[in-house]
């Protein structure tokens, strides 16, 4: 499935794992932060019936939550990327 697709899905949540200077520096409207260091911690917070989008700035710390919530069980979980590119797509 296309990321504006996931995107547009009733209840999506962009979750952004960015330290919270980089998040509050710019992010997606409506998007939670939640750094990667907290996310092993926190992983009650990523689960949901809709999608979850992770997003970072190049998509790298995305990627490591991502395989790291899937390892746990998770599902729904995406990497979306770099933050400036789930901003694109949610105007898609």
């Amino acid at each position: 499935m296309q990321l504006s697709d996931l995107l547009k899905t009733p209840g999506a949540i962009v979750i952004d794992v960015r330290t919270p200077g980089e998040f509050t520096a710019g992010h997606v409207a409506g998007s939670i932060n939640i750094p990667l260091n907290e996310v092993p911690a926190r992983v009650s917070e990523f689960r949901s019936e809709a999608p979850v989008i992770l997003c970072c700035l190049s998509g790298n710390r995305s990627g490591q939550a991502t395989n790291f919530l899937l390892s746990k069980g998770l599902e729904n979980i995406y990497n979306g990327g770099g933050w400036l590119d789930v901003n694109h797509a949610s105007s898609l």
